[in-house]
């Protein structure tokens, strides 16, 4: 008796997905500056491409991006991307630039609810048509992870070796190839030799109906605090009426000034309905209200303690909330919530 052979599991479909950035740059012949790739040559730049196991398709924004350039409508123009091909394809790879990756990142992992397919977002500090090159390696990587059967469903950044968590990563060099960093949230998988997963996707996602959430409220700031911030001069930042919120990067585990007319001036814009946040200045740890007594007049006032986010996620994250027109006291509760993995209950 014959025995039966095993059927080959079917190739994995795989949407790379160009927006701009480092990685599809080349240098043009004439005065070798560098110019846009033209994406169809991708095959003939790496034709390695070609023995992974998965049937790949290419979509490439009109008019490349260059990452700094980067607007929540671009956000939602590339959601827009994904969710139309969302049933067409296993899992997708978006070519970015740098240096606001971890902002994108973050906007997706809200924006995608109940995700159950990989969207993995790489770029490279080097153009991919240079000889020392970081592209070639970072691409081919990102491609085999989203096509690798049980690839882990969630918005994420590779990058030299490394899969992070999409809302947990931020870019801390712009000089070497290990650009990005997650210090509050270990690696999902690391490529050496072999890839090795280092978590377990959850399954649980895959039984819930995947939702796009549209919208972002840009009435937002950033203020970072420094020795020497005036109250007058806080009390003029935050006096534009026009705004719904306001991330404060702050000092060590959530530190600030016990000065009383700076947390005055903190307080009457609380009372306004200001929604205050407060991150940490450092990369690694988490803000812990009144640990100190530096931090506990934030929290009477009323400040929202933004845990263990990163700045681009908390400030994503206060734009994707109040653009959801849901009011103060929800917005207040939820970003204190884990809600994609982004924050350390």
């Amino acid at each position: 008796m014959k025995s039966k052979s095993k059927q080959a599991k079917p190739a994995r479909r795989i949407l790379i997905i160009y927006t701009g950035g480092t990685i599809g740059m080349a240098h043009g012949r004439k005065d070798k500056t560098l110019v846009p790739l033209d994406f169809r040559q991708i095959a003939e730049q790496l034709p390695e491409l070609s023995r992974l196991h998965c049937h790949l398709r290419f979509y490439a924004f009109s008019e490349p991006i260059d990452s700094s350039n980067v607007h929540p409508v671009f956000w939602q123009r590339l959601a827009a991307v994904i969710e139309k091909n969302y049933p067409k394809y296993d899992g997708f790879v978006v070519l970015h630039g740098t240096d606001t990756m971890a902002y994108t990142a973050s906007a997706l992992s809200f924006m995608f609810e109940n995700l159950s397919k990989p969207i993995i977002l790489t770029g490279s500090q080097v153009p991919l048509g240079t000889i020392r090159t970081d592209a070639r390696r970072n691409l081919i990587t990102a491609v085999e992870i989203a096509s690798a059967a049980g690839a882990i469903p969630e918005v994420c950044i590779y990058f030299n070796n490394f899969l992070y968590r999409g809302n947990r990563s931020e870019k801390f060099t712009s000089s070497k190839f290990d650009a990005f960093q997650s210090l509050n949230y270990p690696p999902l998988a690391e490529a050496g030799v072999h890839i090795v997963y280092l978590q377990e996707a959850d399954k649980k996602k895959k039984a819930k109906k995947m939702k796009v959430h549209y919208g972002f409220n840009t009435a937002v700031a950033l203020i970072k605090l420094f020795p020497g911030l005036a109250p007058e001069v806080l009390q003029t930042m935050l006096s534009d009426t026009r705004l719904r919120g306001v991330v404060f990067e702050t000092f060590g585990s959530g530190n600030a000034p016990s000065d009383k007319k700076f947390l005055a001036v903190l307080k009457a814009a609380s009372k306004r309905g200001l929604l205050l946040v407060n991150v940490s200045q450092c990369s690694g740890g988490r803000v812990e209200q009144g640990k100190y007594e530096t931090s506990i007049h934030l929290k009477e006032i009323g400040m929202i303690s933004g845990a263990d986010m990163t700045t681009e996620a908390t400030l994503v994250k206060l734009m994707f909330l109040l653009a959801q027109r849901k009011g103060h006291a929800t917005v207040k509760k939820q970003m204190q919530k884990n809600l994609r993995g982004e924050l350390t209950a």
